[in-house]
This record gives structure tokens, C-alpha cells and sequence, in this order.
């Protein structure tokens, strides 16, 4: 019984991998691209795109793993049910019940990983990822090191580069400075140098000159210097809020938001995010029965067989959606956070139900199920 047990769970854990791995890479190259561009723009390295990206994949997790284990369930134990290996299994005795331990371990490894994925992964991911990113978008150094092209990091400033050298010596600058649009300034120099000191990004430039119009451009004033200290950090933003998204938010901090300096005004909204998180894994038990009462229970005749497969991809579909819709009706009014609990309950106890013929389910839904009309293939 044992080997059969475990040989069951591989059969169900090695699709839930690769549908894992398959969902996750299509749907991180759709959102990393919006991180490709801003990489691409602000001149990072490949490794900060990737360490971006990697961060982004708990978040990602939390949604495609209670799919993945849907799809996974079904195709596996479709696959032993058309190999008539369940039919062996029965034939020996094994028992309906003792064939869902294994299901059943199989959506507790997928609820481990839901759960790891929304109580941490994703809050540190995605608060270090927007730290990161937002370390980028304020980051006017590295903005202006674009070689031959005119850059705008920031409003009313322009920079060029001629030319940078591999030693990190920069050719050829000019800044112009249009923040007072009737005394706008701008900085010619031959060579310079951008250095990151305590006090900030400073550009220091070398032999050039500062051309600054006055009386609304009508008279030009010029001042030469071999030594310049451009100070970057004037044009930076503002230094980001403490109000983080929800899902940068751990659990404590949903539930007591004002504690975490969160916005009370948005407490319906943090307490839908945390019960969900609670609540989401347990599809993953509620797929793992549906998927079981797909296969195992009710006639083998193909026409029935594949309504049952159809229907329970159906009803999974429709019970997670339901879930992300009761979410957002939880969010407007909190006294509604038991519906995030009452669907994947309401999936397991009717699948539990089905499994154990309990004759309070409705009677199409028995008369679907049963072996009574069972036709031969």
C-alpha cells in the first residue's frame, strides 16, 4: 500500500513540476518585460534583470500553483484511469479512500508551497523589488551614461555624452539646466568623471565653461573653470512613502494596518488580502478531490467520463474565479471575508460528498456520479 501511495504522488508531483515551470515562464516573460524596459533605459546590467525577475516569482506563485496542481490531478489520474492502472488498484482491494491519501499528500506539498509563497516569499520579494526599482528610477547617475545620445533623467535637465571610456572617464559633456526658464543654464566640458560620495551622485567636470542667459536670453554671461562639482541629487525625486502595497505587506501588517503605518482607510482592503492568503491554498485540497471525484467515481462509458473530466475543469475554473470576485466584494465590505473560506470549503465537502455518495447532494449531480448508469464503452 505504501508503494502504491507513493507511486500514485510521483505520478501527480512530476506534471505538477513541469506545469509549475511551464506557467510560470509564460507568465513572467509578460511581466518581466516591463522590467526590461526600465532595465534597458537606465543602463543596468543583465544581472539586475535578472535578480529583479527572480524576486517577482513568488508573487507569481501564489497564483499558478493551485492551477497547476488542478491541471496536474486531472491529467495524472486520467492517465492511470485510461491505463486501467486504478482499475487494478480497486481490483486488489485498494479502496476509493485510501487512493486519495496519496491525492491528498500531493495537495499538501502544493499548499506548503501556496503558503511559503504568500505568507513570506512574496512580501520580501516584492518589497525588495520595489526598493530596487524605485533605487532605479531615482538613480540620475546612471541615467545620464547613455554614450552619443541626449538624455532628460529628470525634468528641465538634459545631459550628453560623447564618449565613454573604459576607464570610466567621460568625453565630451554638456548639461543644461532649465529649471529657471528665463536664466537657464548650460555646462560645457571637455572631460569629466561621476562619483558616487556620501552626500550623493556628484559629476565633476574638467576644463569648460558655464554659459547662463540672462534678461530672458537676450545677453549671455560665460565663466570658465578647470574644476566643476555638478551635484545630481537636486534633481532627484522625492524619497519614496512608507505606505507599501498589500503585497509588500506581511500578514501582521494586513491585519493591523494602522500599527504598520499603513492607511486605515484601506483596512477592508488589507483584510481581504490576508484572508485570501489564508484561504487560497485550500483550493488546492478542494482541486485535489474534484479532480479525484472526476476520475474515480461514476460510469467509465466514454461520453460520461469525458462530461465528468469537463465538468470538473468547469468547476474548478468557476470556483477560483468566484474566489477572486468574492475578494474583491470582501474588500468594499469586510463582513464579508467568510465567502474567501466558504467557496474551497464549499468544493471540498461537495467533492467528499461525491466521494462517499452522501445522498444530500442534488440528484443530477448523484445520478451523474453513479455507477448505476454506467454504460459499456
Amino acid at each position: 500500500m505504501r508503494s502504491l501511495s507513493f507511486y500514485v504522488m510521483r505520478q501527480i508531483v512530476g506534471p505538477f513540476v513541469l506545469f509549475t515551470l511551464v506557467l510560470a515562464l509564460v507568465v513572467w516573460m509578460t511581466q518581466s518585460l516591463r522590467l526590461l524596459d526600465l532595465v534597458i533605459n537606465r543602463a543596468q546590467s543583465a544581472g539586475i534583470f535578472a535578480y529583479l525577475t527572480v524576486l517577482m516569482l513568488p508573487s507569481l506563485l501564489v497564483v499558478i500553483v493551485p492551477i497547476a496542481f488542478f491541471g496536474a490531478a486531472l491529467y495524472a489520474l486520467n492517465k492511470l484511469n485510461t491505463d486501467s492502472e486504478l482499475v487494478v488498484m480497486w481490483s486488489a482491494g485498494i479502496s476509493r479512500l485510501q487512493l486519495a491519501f496519496p491525492v491528498i499528500a500531493a495537495a499538501a506539498i502544493a499548499m506548503t508551497i501556496t503558503y511559503a509563497c504568500g505568507l513570506y516569499l512574496m512580501p520580501l520579494g516584492q518589497r525588495i523589488m520595489n526598493d530596487k526599482l524605485f533605487d532605479i528610477r531615482t538613480d540620475i547617475g546612471a541615467a545620464i551614461l547613455r554614450e552619443g545620445a541626449f538624455t532628460t533623467p529628470s525634468d528641465n535637465l538634459t545631459v550628453f555624452v560623447r564618449e565613454l571610456a573604459p576607464s570610466g572617464e567621460i568625453r565630451g559633456i554638456l548639461v543644461h539646466d532649465n529649471r529657471q526658464p528665463q536664466r537657464p543654464i548650460t555646462y560645457l566640458a571637455e572631460s569629466g568623471v561621476l562619483a558616487q560620495t556620501p552626500a550623493g551622485a556628484r559629476l565633476i567636470m574638467l576644463n569648460g565653461n558655464i554659459e547662463q542667459g540672462e534678461a530672458g536670453g537676450s545677453r549671455l554671461s560665460l565663466l570658465r573653470f578647470d574644476r566643476y562639482v555638478f551635484d545630481l541629487d537636486q534633481f532627484a525625486g522625492a524619497q519614496r512613502g512608507s505606505d507599501r502595497d498589500t503585497s509588500e505587506r506581511y500578514l501582521s501588517e494586513l491585519f493591523e494596518p494602522q500599527a504598520a503605518g499603513a492607511n486605515p482607510l484601506r483596512r477592508g482592503v488589507y483584510l481581504a488580502e490576508a484572508h485570501n492568503r489564508i484561504s487560497a491554498p485550500l483550493y488546492c485540497l478542494a482541486f485535489a478531490l474534484i479532480a479525484l471525484a472526476a476520475t474515480a467515481k461514476g460510469p467509465m462509458a466514454r461520453g460520461s467520463y469525458a462530461l465528468r473530466l469537463t465538468g470538473a475543469a468547469l468547476i474548478g475554473a468557476l470556483l477560483r474565479l468566484a474566489g477572486y470576485g468574492a475578494q474583491g466584494l470582501a474588500a468594499r465590505d469586510p463582513q464579508l471575508v467568510f465567502l474567501l473560506y466558504l467557496l474551497p470549503l464549499a468544493g471540498i465537502v461537495t467533492a467528499s460528498g461525491i466521494l462517499h455518495d452522501v445522498r444530500l447532494l442534488p440528484g443530477n449531480i448523484r445520478r451523474l456520479f453513479s455507477p448505476a448508469a454506467e454504460q459499456p464503452a
